[in-house]
């Protein structure tokens, strides 16, 4: 017997944790903090978006097997902030048969939606949610904190990173992976033990891939006016030649591929290209929109109005 009807798998209620409440860049706290938070408008320091994306690897997993960890892509939208004590259940939506694209989604224990996503299986996985989201961009108006901004500026010099299991990622992460990986929502030996991988390496989970990525990016030098305060609001990550290894040594290279408005935000949305350490070997990617508050720049409406 067969029936039309979707199926979906999903995971178990989490409360995810705040590890960012210390976070600074430019010299200031950031929206991850509670206090700056609340004189922004909300009511508490929200978690990091990519956080939630640990909820949906074993159910990943368990639709496209070990291939997604090496070729697979995660392309989010988020919809709605998290904060410590909150619970999130992941859902994937099971394929249909030959199919290469899961739609996946998040919610709050009280079904408010926290974010939407695709999730893939490369190379020939076509337009990810994000992609097909960037297609519909308008060109934005008069820009004022990312002025100095232009499509295809590419970052002020390649950067080379590594994460190691005691290594503290910088201001922007103040954490190492050992330190993730005693509050992360999934736990796997594979990202601890050498021995227990199919690579015979550690690798690193799929939300450290977002810490990675942008442990250097302060050496982009995009000319993005200060203070102003930010969040991401659409984030994708893309194994190509994965997945990513923990003390490995890689290659970083930033370009910005859009820019957009809101009544917000200003928004610029940067590719991150993961290279080996050579740089001659492609081996992950990751697009960011990254969000500006336009209320959060103190000369926003004299600038905009000049």
């Amino acid at each position: 017997m067969s029936f039309d009807t979707p199926l979906y798998l999903c995971g178990p209620l989490r409360e995810p944790r705040q590890m960012l409440a210390d976070q600074e860049y430019s010299g200031h706290t950031s929206i991850h903090d509670d206090s700056m938070a609340e004189k922004l408008g909300f009511r508490a320091g929200p978690i990091e978006g990519p956080t939630h994306f640990s909820q949906f690897v074993p159910l990943l997993v368990e639709v496209f097997g070990q291939a997604w960890l090496e070729r697979g892509c995660f392309s989010s939208h988020f919809q709605n902030m998290v904060v410590e004590g909150e619970q999130v259940r992941a859902f994937v939506e099971r394929p249909a048969a030959g199919a290469h694209r899961v739609r996946c989604w998040a919610e709050k224990a009280d079904g408010t939606p926290v974010l939407e996503a695709s999730a893939s299986l490369g190379p020939d996985d076509g337009p990810t949610l994000l992609e097909e989201r960037m297609a519909k961009l308008r060109p934005p108006g008069k820009l004022v904190i990312l002025s100095e901004l232009h499509l295809g500026m590419r970052g002020a010099e390649e950067e080379r990173v590594r994460m190691s299991p005691e290594q503290r990622m910088g201001n922007l992460y103040p954490f190492s992976l050992n330190q993730k990986l005693e509050r992360i929502t999934e736990n796997s030996p594979w990202y601890s033990d050498s021995t227990a991988t199919p690579w015979g390496r550690a690798i690193i989970p799929l939300e450290m891939v977002s810490v990675l990525a942008e442990y250097t990016s302060k050496q982009a030098a995009f000319p993005v006016k200060q203070p102003v305060v930010g969040l991401f609001a659409d984030q994708e990550i893309r194994m190509i030649d994965g997945p990513l290894f923990v003390g490995e040594d890689y290659l970083i290279r930033r370009e910005i591929v859009a820019l957009s408005e809101s009544k917000r935000t200003e928004s610029y949305w940067v590719r991150t290209h993961i290279y080996n350490a050579s740089g001659t070997e492609l081996k992950a990617q990751m697009l960011l929109n990254h969000a500006t508050l336009k209320h959060s720049y103190a000369n926003y409406e004299a600038e905009a109005s000049a």
